[in-house]
Formats: C-alpha cells, sequence, structure tokens
C-alpha cells in the first residue's frame, strides 16, 4: 500500500481533510458537553467551541450567559456582604465580612496542620517507648493507645460526610425493594400509602429523641466506627430521607409502559427476571431523581441531628462555636455554612453522574 504525500493532495482534498479534523473535534466537544453539564461545568463547551473557530460571536454569548453572569452575581453578592456585613452588630459583634470569613478558613487549616503534626509527634513517641521496652525485655509492659486530641475541621467534614452516606444506603435499601413492591402491587401500595403520608412530614426534631433513646436502650459501646453517636445521627437520616426515593420508585415502576409488561407476562418472566430486565431499567429516572431529593433531604437532617444531639460532626461544630462567643466564632459558624452548601452541591453533582451513567435520560 503507497502512503498518500499530503503535498500531492489538491487543494480541494486539504480542505475536505480539514473539515473532517474539525467535525471530529467538534463531536469530541459535543460528547464532552454532556459531562461538563453534569459536573456543573457547561461554561467549558463555548471556550472550546470558540477555540476550535466555531461562531466566536455566539460562543461569546454563550461564555457569558454560563460564566460571565454567574460571577458576576457571586462579585455582586460578595460586594454587598462586604459593605453591609460590618453595619450589623450581633451579640457576638458584627456579621464578618468575606475577609474575616476566608482568615478564618486559614485559621482552621492552619489548626488541623497542627493537629496533625501532633497526632504523629504522639505515635511517633510510642513508638519509641514501645522499642525500648521491647529491647529491654519489658514487652509486657508495651501498650498501643489511639490519639486522642480534639478533632480538627476537617476531621469533623470527614464525619458528617460519612454519617450521611451511611444513612442514605439505608435508606435506599429499604426504599428502593419497598417501592418496586408498592409499584407493582395495588395492595402493597395501599398498604405502604398511609404508613408514608403520616410519617412523611415527621421532622428529625421528632425522631431524634425516639432515636437516641432506643440506641442507647440496646447500644452502648461508643467506639470505633459504629459508636453510638454514629447510629444515632445515621439513623436518624435515614428515617427522614427515606420517603422522597419510596415514593419516586413507587411511581417509577407503576409507570411503566402496559405493553411492556403485557410482554414480560407473554415470555412467562419470573419476577426477579422482570424486576432487573424490565423494572428497573425502565423506572431507573425516577429513582435517581428520588435519591437525588433524599441524599439532599438527609444532609440537611443530618447537621439538625448533630446540633441537637451533640454528635460529631459539622453540626456540632456550629452549635460549639455558637456557645463558645468569641469574637471568632461567628466567622467560623458562616465558614461551616459555606461548606455544608458546597458540600451538598457536590453531592447533588455525584448523584446526577451516576444517574446519567446508569439511564438514558441523558443525550450524550
Amino acid at each position: 500500500m503507497t502512503a498518500i504525500d499530503p503535498h500531492t493532495l489538491s487543494e480541494a482534498d486539504k480542505a475536505a481533510e480539514k473539515e473532517a479534523r474539525r467535525a471530529r473535534m467538534f463531536t469530541r466537544i459535543n460528547k464532552m458537553d454532556a459531562w461538563f453539564k453534569v459536573l456543573g461545568l457547561a461554561w467549558i463547551t463555548p471556550i472550546l467551541k470558540a477555540s476550535a473557530g466555531d461562531n466566536p460571536k455566539t460562543q461569546a454569548k454563550e461564555i457569558w450567559q454560563l460564566l460571565g453572569v454567574p460571577l458576576l452575581a457571586i462579585a455582586a453578592f460578595l460586594l454587598m456582604w462586604g459593605t453591609l456585613a460590618p453595619k450589623v452588630q450581633t451579640s457576638l459583634g458584627a456579621i464578618p465580612g468575606p475577609a474575616e470569613v476566608w482568615e478564618q478558613v486559614i485559621n482552621l487549616n492552619a489548626d488541623h496542620v497542627r493537629e496533625k503534626k501532633k497526632e504523629a509527634a504522639f505515635y511517633d513517641r510510642q513508638d519509641e517507648r514501645n522499642a525500648k521496652l521491647i529491647a529491654s525485655g519489658q514487652a509486657d509492659k508495651v501498650k498501643e493507645r489511639d490519639y486522642t486530641g480534639k478533632p480538627t475541621y476537617y476531621m469533623q467534614i470527614w464525619t458528617s460526610i460519612k454519617t450521611v452516606f451511611f444513612g442514605f444506603l439505608v435508606a435506599t435499601l429499604v426504599a428502593v425493594p419497598v417501592g418496586i413492591a408498592a409499584g407493582l402491587s395495588k395492595t402493597a401500595n395501599a398498604a405502604v400509602n398511609p404508613i408514608v403520608q403520616i410519617f412523611k412530614p415527621v421532622s428529625p426534631l421528632a425522631w431524634l429523641p425516639i432515636v437516641t433513646m432506643v440506641v442507647s436502650a440496646v447500644y452502648t459501646t461508643n467506639d470505633g466506627f459504629f459508636s453510638k453517636s454514629f447510629l444515632i445521627s445515621a439513623i436518624t437520616v435515614t428515617l427522614c430521607s427515606l420517603w422522597p426515593t419510596l415514593i419516586n420508585t413507587a411511581l417509577g415502576v407503576a409507570s411503566i409502559d402496559k405493553d411492556l409488561v403485557a410482554v414480560s407476562k407473554v415470555l412467562k418472566m419470573g419476577t426477579w427476571t422482570k424486576i432487573t430486565k424490565l423494572v428497573l431499567p425502565s423506572a431507573l429516572p425516577l429513582i435517581f431523581t428520588g435519591l437525588r431529593l433524599s441524599l439532599g433531604v438527609g444532609w440537611m437532617v443530618l447537621i439538625a441531628a448533630e446540633m441537637l444531639a451533640q454528635n460529631p460532626g459539622l453540626g456540632k461544630f456550629v452549635w460549639d462555636e455558637f456557645q463558645n462567643g468569641s469574637s471568632q466564632s461567628l466567622a467560623k459558624i458562616m465558614v461551616a455554612v459555606f461548606t455544608i452548601g458546597i458540600i451538598g452541591f457536590l453531592l447533588d453533582r455525584v448523584m446526577y453522574a451516576l444517574q446519567s451513567l446508569f439511564t438514558f435520560s441523558n443525550n450524550r
């Protein structure tokens, strides 16, 4: 096979090859656009298209809408906040502005670094002491202790994330099967519906004392991953967040095309085959909508539960700073508020990405 010399191509062939490369580039950009939207980065697409030479004027308008306007709104919010905050006095002093809040972000990060150094030094001293005891023939006196320093801000964040995911996972494992049963059977739906209508509006403030008393009565360990405080917060999240998933799952299953149901009867599908091959694929978009709602509800409930029960996490951090009442407390509380909001947004993006990955609701 003889290679084609690019220099022997005609001008028309060169133009056609250039246009083909351009078309392939735009195809790749359009495929990436679906994931940019999932990640909340849709503004990258017009930038890529403009750099590839696709009508810069039109793409400039898109960039302005998707990136310029949000940035302008954020700048206006920060300007208003910085201007008005010092004029509002509270019991903890004036409301801190953006600069004061950012200063506390830096301080909280520095506190985390110092605490990690203390922890590393503690374990170094422990290892050194144990090594000396072993060398001197006193191995029976060797002890391994866990570091019990004050949890840092990052540790509080991680505790809250672990708790909400555990509670959300338990809620999903309960809600999806019950929702499928309710969607497939009118009898099951009639049995489940009154329970949903009664318990769905119940506030976490009402569930928390009940959960606390039950867990405290049957579970006394407060060490390790499944500590008493962890279970109280996680179960409260479960009880408050399972309803959106249950309702949307039942709705999605009940909305399956009747022709598909008739085909499954003709093919004499078993119950398990019918659920895995027909019900779940058809109902997944609504199921994921319920999961996104449940995770959002769970995250809000968790913060309230941690504050009220004084369980480790971001909620306890906010309450401790409020009780502390120092001049820096309000700024730290505002750092926590922004952290809670950003994490809530990221959790929703994670669920949206999973929905786009496992369903056909996204045009990719």
